[in-house]
């Protein structure tokens, strides 16, 4: 039977099915239309897969911020943690590695030795060291999100701890006349020195990074500080759902 995993993100629902092993079909959609297309209220939300585009039986499980608010019939929940420790034992059939995962809204880091968890430290409380921050800033500076996390050089000083009050203090620093490679880089370090603390007991290890944010070629750079190797796994955006997968067919 083939295994269904989903996870349902604060911003995107991200959609991944396994036959024999093999992920044989991604998509993703925004949370939104998720909830308004894709399910109905009959005392709880339950979600209709057929919508989803799948019509066969298949042996399912869900992770994210939406896996016990939403009834997904068939569906097995599991924790975020396991999910994403899945998905990267399937992506890079390491046994031994620090991930980080980066979300919309919170960050995940976590040490797996032999295949076990041993060790993790989580920031849900604020965005200002999570992907909504960059997007934010992004929009601040009108550049791409893309373009912007590729400057990591010379970058300009940026104090404020929230991610609120950071956009003044970007602001200000335009209206200062500072380069755009300049604040660029600013945003993209200030954006590291939040994960430092988090990361503070991990550092030196071989470290895995999933999440929106694992594309980010600053990032890297700077946390090549601090690790030994940085691995991209292919599918970081998927790694929650393919971690599902991993789980319902028995993978590890």
């Amino acid at each position: 039977m083939k295994v269904l995993g989903i996870d349902l993100g604060s911003r995107e629902v991200k959609i991944a099915l396994m036959d024999k092993g093999r992920i044989v079909q991604k998509k993703k959609i925004s949370t939104m239309s998720f909830y308004k297309s894709c399910c109905t209220y009959k005392g709880k939300l339950e979600a209709d897969i057929s919508r989803l585009g799948i019509y066969e039986p298949v042996k399912a499980v869900s992770t994210g911020y939406g896996r016990n608010n939403t009834d997904i019939g068939m569906f097995k929940p599991i924790t975020e943690i396991k999910a994403h420790v899945y998905g990267v034992l399937y992506q890079t059939g390491l046994k031994d590695f620090i991930l980080l995962d980066i979300g919309g809204q919170d960050v995940k880091a976590v040490r797996v030795e032999k295949g076990l968890v041993t060790d993790l430290e989580l920031n849900d409380k604020c965005a200002a060291s999570c992907g909504r921050y960059l997007e934010n800033m992004a929009a601040v500076l009108e550049i791409s999100l893309e373009e912007m996390t590729k400057y990591c050089e010379n970058p300009i000083e940026l104090n404020s701890t929230c991610s609120v009050f950071s956009e003044s203090e970007l602001i200000g620093k335009i209206a200062e006349g500072i380069s755009s490679d300049r604040l660029c880089a600013g945003v993209n370090y200030s954006l590291y020195a939040r994960l430092r603390p988090l990361l503070a007991k991990f550092k030196g290890k071989r470290l895995v990074m999933t999440g929106g944010v694992a594309s980010s070629p600053a990032l890297t750079q700077y946390l090549k500080n601090d690790f030994d190797e940085i691995i991209h796994v292919e599918e970081p955006q998927f790694n929650g759902a393919i971690g599902c997968c991993s789980y319902g067919a028995g993978l590890f």
